[in-house]
C-alpha cells in the first residue's frame, strides 16, 4: 500500500498539543482566490519533504466544500523522481476559512493553519500550533530576500525554531 509509509508522519502531525499559545490565523480567506498552485519557498519539513526540489502545493475547491490538494516535488535533486501526494483539505473554521484539517490517510487529519496571507494572495504561511512544521509559500518560485526574512522573523516571534527552516530549491524554465 503506497500510503503506508505516510503513517508515521500522520501520527506526528496529529500529536499532542504544545504549551505555546495558539497561533493566530488570518482574519479571512477567500477560498476561491486561495486556490491554485503555491510554490514551497521554505519549510520545517516533514520526513517526506527533507529532499524536496521544485515543491508545489496545488489546491482545488470541490463542490462539497473540501479541498483537493496535490503536492508534487522532485526527490533528491531537480532531476530526481517526481513524487505526488494527494491529501484532502477540510475547512474547519467556516467563518474565517483559515483553519483547515489535512487528511493524507483516513481517519487522521493534520492541523493546517493559515497564519499569514498578504492582501494580493501571493504569499502565505501555513503553520501548526505545535510549531513542529511550517510552510512559507508563494505564487512564484522565488520571493525577494527581504520578504523572506520578514516572514522568518514573524515565525521566530511565534515560537518557531527558525534554524530548522529549509529553503526548498526551485528552478523552472522562464515560461513556468
Amino acid at each position: 500500500m503506497k500510503l503506508l509509509p505516510l503513517l508515521p508522519c500522520l501520527l506526528l502531525l496529529t500529536g499532542c498539543a504544545t504549551s505555546l499559545p495558539p497561533l493566530k490565523t488570518v482574519e479571512k480567506v477567500d477560498l476561491p482566490r486561495f486556490m491554485g498552485p503555491w510554490y514551497v519557498i521554505a519549510c520545517i519539513p516533514t520526513f517526506i519533504e527533507t529532499e524536496a526540489f521544485n515543491a508545489i502545493e496545488d489546491y482545488r475547491l470541490d463542490a462539497d466544500g473540501t479541498i483537493a490538494t496535490t503536492f508534487t516535488f522532485n526527490k533528491g535533486d531537480f532531476d530526481g523522481p517526481l513524487k505526488r501526494y494527494t491529501p484532502r483539505g477540510f475547512v474547519v473554521d467556516r467563518v474565517n476559512n483559515s483553519t483547515w484539517a489535512m487528511q493524507f490517510v483516513w481517519p487522521f487529519k493534520a492541523e493546517f493553519l493559515i497564519t499569514h496571507l498578504n492582501p494580493e494572495y501571493t504569499r502565505t504561511v501555513i503553520g501548526r500550533n505545535k510549531r513542529d512544521y511550517v510552510w512559507i509559500m508563494a505564487r512564484t518560485p522565488e520571493i525577494p530576500e527581504a520578504d523572506y526574512q520578514r516572514l522568518v522573523a514573524e515565525l521566530a516571534e511565534q515560537g518557531y525554531d527558525v534554524a530548522k527552516l529549509r529553503k526548498v530549491p526551485q528552478r523552472w524554465p522562464e515560461a513556468h
